[in-house]
């Protein structure tokens, strides 16, 4: 089955829609089970961050169809959000595919998080049993290139990540952070770079929430901060200046009533708030708030920007390679393709030669001449061989079949 792209991304669906339709935990090898048993669809890989809800298919075009019509279904969808979905096939699926690798298909151009991301996506649909040779090539092939582009080119040089941009907008609400307190809640990877950046930036106080302790305690402990339960988040909220929040909760963890009351309690100091997280981990009714300037990850697109500009020109070195490995892809599946039909001709070939090989046996053993059984074994073989070709060339010829006598002509290398 033919290769297929669908799903919707910060290039073609906003933040509202996004966080929507996340996969996550259990609820990822739970689709890709139920997107394969699906009518017309053999192999699914599905990549859901905060940014993205692909699934990469080996489907026909009916499957395709059926696992829309599922998404929609599944995650109590209206039609409206079909025009936020985008569909690839073939060659425009494969780029795209090379670029979500490369970072160069995200909002922190060159990113290399994404492509973890993408390796752990894979290992999930082989775990899950939605996998198969197709797309584990392809998959494997793209994690080749994504290598190549970040070691024959710039992309990956002077990372911008969004924990950055998060830090850097941050910075133009305070004039220096040594007299300010931050509290991050979740202990993932973003959060582990957002306290990092706030530890350069001389943060004077930092603290960790999280729902399990220890990781929070780890986190906090390398960069000098303290940890705390997410369920003492809302009584430590009064001490926050700046409030970064990056978990997997499917629900928000911080409330608008909690929120209003940490801000009565800090006398209506101002919060710095930028929730990063996909589906999001504040109450979006918190932006009514006068005194809590609230950022999500869609807004840090400007700051992302104006840090990768230096980068640009990598771009361009990279999708120069990007056509050349497509280019080599494709010759490599169009060949593989031909390899049921090669193995055919050569099991052709081994009856023959087995029968024609009987056959000179028997004659060896009642007494034949082995010169004339040679030439018997020999003859009979090209014969066998050359009957089927023999017949549809005559027919070609009659019906004025240019194209298969030409054919045949290249495939044997006969001079015209």
């Amino acid at each position: 089955m033919p290769l297929k792209i669908l799903g919707l991304n910060h290039n073609t669906a906003p933040l509202e829609i996004r966080e929507r339709i996340v996969f996550a935990g259990p609820e990822i090898p739970e689709a890709l089970k139920a997107v394969r048993a699906l009518d017309g669809v053999d192999e699914a890989v599905l990549l859901s961050t905060c940014n993205r809800t692909e699934f990469y298919l080996m489907a026909d075009d009916g499957g395709r169809d059926t696992v829309t019509s599922w998404l929609t279904d599944s995650r109590r969808l209206d039609d409206g959000f079909r025009e936020s979905l985008f569909s690839l096939e073939d060659a425009d699926a494969i780029r795209h595919i090379f670029r979500v690798a490369c970072g160069l298909d995200s909002m922190v151009l060159g990113e290399p998080q994404i492509l973890g991301q993408l390796k752990d996506a894979w290992r999930e649909a082989q775990q899950s049993g939605a996998l198969g040779g197709d797309l584990s090539r392809l998959m494997q092939h793209t994690f080749s290139v994504a290598k190549k582009v970040r070691t024959d080119t710039e992309i990956g040089s002077s990372p911008v990540s969004v924990a950055y941009a998060a830090v850097h907008l941050a910075q133009q609400f305070f004039a220096n952070f040594n007299k300010q307190t931050a509290i991050l809640v979740g202990a993932g990877v973003t959060i582990d770079l957002v306290a990092k950046h706030l530890k350069r930036k001389n943060i004077g106080r930092l603290f960790v929430a999280n729902r399990n302790l220890d990781r929070a305690r780890n986190l906090a402990g390398e960069y000098g901060g303290y940890a705390l339960p997410l369920s003492e988040l809302e009584g430590t909220l009064p001490e926050a200046d700046i409030l970064i929040s990056s978990t997997a909760s499917p629900e928000p963890v911080v409330g608008y009533p909690e929120m209003q009351r940490a801000i009565k309690a800090r006398k209506y100091r101002p919060v710095f708030a930028c929730d990063i997280a996909v589906p999001r981990d504040i109450d979006p009714k918190v932006a009514k708030l006068d005194d809590v300037y609230l950022y999500t990850i869609d807004d840090l697109d400007k700051v992302v920007l104006e840090g990768q500009g230096n980068r640009e020109a990598a771009v361009v070195d990279a999708n120069r390679i990007l056509d050349d490995e497509i280019g080599r892809y494709l010759s490599v599946q169009r060949a593989r393709q031909s390899v049921p039909t090669i193995n055919a001709l050569r099991e052709h070939a081994d009856s023959v030669r087995d029968d024609v090989l009987a056959n000179a046996r028997r004659r060896l053993g009642n007494g034949a001449d082995s010169q004339e059984v040679l030439e018997y074994a020999t003859a009979a073989m090209l014969k066998k061989l050359l009957h089927q070709p023999s017949v549809k060339l005559r027919e070609a010829g009659e019906a004025g079949d240019e194209d298969l006598v030409s054919a045949a002509r290249r495939l044997f290398g006969l001079r015209d």
